[in-house]
């Protein structure tokens, strides 16, 4: 059980913000990473389609005797996560709650702002989580629909993607936070283009770290982390194209050439 794989399923490329933290600080353990490129983005979907398909997702990867599941994507995190966990016999962990306590913790003034796909945001999801920890937080919160679709074409720089932040977070400006969740794991891949909007004066939160920490003491706790010795392989899977997945993974989580195969959910 030890050796077994961590799986972790996202909505299409995001979730590889949270592999690349998982790798970065469990470098023993083995990912098997699944991203549902060919119906993203879940942000506009029904809770029932988005429940649907995170099960798929999840049913995939189960055959792999997988000793962890990382929801890595907000907006299944929000409709799913509860289910999933009450019909699963492994740990299965979210992003939302790691990242609210980080942003939490980083805050100075505790006026947090959330940005995220329109289900995510509209659950009100990371409001509940925020303010169950400190009740008298300020929280407001922000679709960024175009975002998602940006990231999955690659364009994560460039003219395009500072035009589409700035366009986005605009209503943002006039809030007075100081501190800003990245309520997706596609957007930390904006990061850069985000912080120069603000002029760097906001602390940005990606719950890839925390989720990725959270996923070690777990593991550790349970006394599951490998310590077979054995050398780790990680394996991804996409039911998109495999070429363009490829490209992507290899350029955001530089491990070299990876392993990517397009599957039928």
């Amino acid at each position: 059980m030890k050796a077994n794989p961590i799986g972790i399923i996202d909505s299409g490329v995001g979730g590889l913000t949270v592999v690349k933290e998982i790798i970065r600080q469990l470098p023993n353990e083995s990912v098997i990473y699944l991203g549902d490129t060919a119906r993203c983005p879940y942000g506009p979907r029904p809770a029932h389609e988005i429940k649907r398909f995170t099960w798929e997702m999840t049913r995939f990867l189960q055959q792999f005797r997988i000793k962890m599941l990382i929801i890595a994507c907000n907006t299944a995190t929000a409709v799913a996560l509860d289910e999933i966990r009450a019909g699963l016999p492994i740990p299965v962990i979210g992003v939302i709650h790691p990242g609210s306590r980080a942003a939490i913790k980083i805050s100075e003034t505790k006026r947090i702002g959330v940005i995220g796909t329109e289900m995510t945001i509209k659950s009100k999801a990371y409001e509940r989580a925020l303010k169950s920890i400190h009740k008298s937080i300020f929280v407001t919160g922000l679709a960024c629909p175009d975002f998602v679709p940006l990231v999955e074409r690659g364009e994560w720089s460039g003219e395009e993607a500072e035009r589409t932040v700035a366009r986005s977070l605009a209503p943002l400006k006039s809030q007075n936070i100081d501190t800003l969740i990245l309520g997706c794991t596609h957007y930390p891949l904006l990061e850069p283009v985000i912080d120069r909007f603000f002029e760097h004066r906001l602390h940005l939160i990606s719950s890839g770290e925390e989720t990725a920490r959270e996923a070690s003491f777990l593991l550790d706790y349970m006394d599951l982390l490998n310590d077979s010795g054995a050398t780790p392989r990680h394996l991804f899977f996409t039911t998109g194209e495999a070429e363009k997945f490829k490209c992507l993974a290899e350029k955001w989580l530089d491990l070299g050439e990876v392993e990517v195969e397009t599957i039928r959910l």
